[in-house]
């Protein structure tokens, strides 16, 4: 049975700018806020298109680059006092630029997009799982949502995991175990859904973490919640860049997804949505 979805939020049209407020630093990561009285509040899960309203470009003739996908982290306020906040890592040309970004600079944004997380069954406990930079739509669900939640969060080392401090109550797991335990998220969610009860399952990470989690919950008739994170060019559907094969056929992921059914997935979903990433 797949979870039920309602209408998702719709984007202003056009490319706005968000004058940013703050900068923070979480270890490895880098966290944008900036206000946005124009659009409309998100739903968790949505993303958005990013890249800096000025020096968006790299090379002698500044060729501009494509704009970069991002989850929203978490809102704040609402109407004309509506607040995005941005979790970044800084992997490429893109992302670097993005994460020089600070408060008093413009960043200009295209969203929300795509079909965010529905509501968790009656009576199931809820697990959030998530692996780096993935971590960011499962902070803004948690806000959302109106019951308690397990959070089970991997991370590469010591560094990558302060961003854990984003979500409340947090159990860690970081490759080389100098933070939490030695291992992967992964291995927690097993022993976590070996406990027993009744679970829902909200993950988003990288490709191969997703997969793994597909399995462990089919494994065990969970139904989980999948946030892909795969490369994309336009964000709503006319480039056909983020195509990935699904229980349905062929889907968009800007536009079925990001968030998709475990049961629509197989491992070829994740093969595909691995490629084509850049920074």
């Amino acid at each position: 049975m797949t979870a039920v979805r309602g209408e998702r939020v719709q984007a202003p049209f056009g490319v706005r700018a968000l004058r940013l407020t703050r900068r923070e630093e979480y270890g490895a990561y880098v966290v944008l806020s900036g206000g946005d009285p124009d659009g409309p509040r998100p739903d968790p899960g949505q993303f958005y298109m990013l890249r800096s309203s000025e020096r968006w470009g790299g090379g002698a003739g500044e060729r501009p680059f494509l704009p970069r996908a991002f989850s929203v982290l978490r809102t704040g306020g609402d109407g004309e006092g509506l607040e995005l906040q941005f979790l970044l890592e800084a992997v490429g040309p893109g992302t670097e630029r993005l994460c020089e970004l600070d408060a008093g600079e413009e960043l200009s944004v295209l969203g929300p997009l795509g079909r965010g997380f529905a509501a968790p069954r009656p009576g199931h406990r809820v697990l959030l799982v998530g692996g780096g930079v993935g971590i960011a739509p499962l902070a803004i669900w948690q806000d959302r949502l109106d019951t308690g939640t397990t959070v089970l969060l991997g991370f590469r080392d010591a560094h990558h995991a302060a961003g854990a401090a984003l979500l409340s109550g947090a159990v860690v797991a970081t490759d080389d175990g100098s933070v939490g335990d030695h291992g992967l998220v992964t291995d927690l969610l097993e022993s976590e859904l070996d406990a027993g009860g009744e679970a829902e399952v909200y993950a988003c990470g990288p490709p191969p973490m997703l997969e793994v989690v597909r399995a462990v919950c089919a494994e065990r008739s969970v139904p989980a919640q999948l946030a892909l994170e795969a490369g994309m060019a336009c964000g709503f559907g006319g480039c056909f860049g983020c195509v990935v094969p699904s229980a349905r056929g062929l889907i968009r992921l800007c536009l079925e997804g990001p968030v998709l059914d475990g049961a629509e997935c197989s491992s070829e979903t994740f093969a595909v949505a691995g490629m084509g990433h850049s920074g």
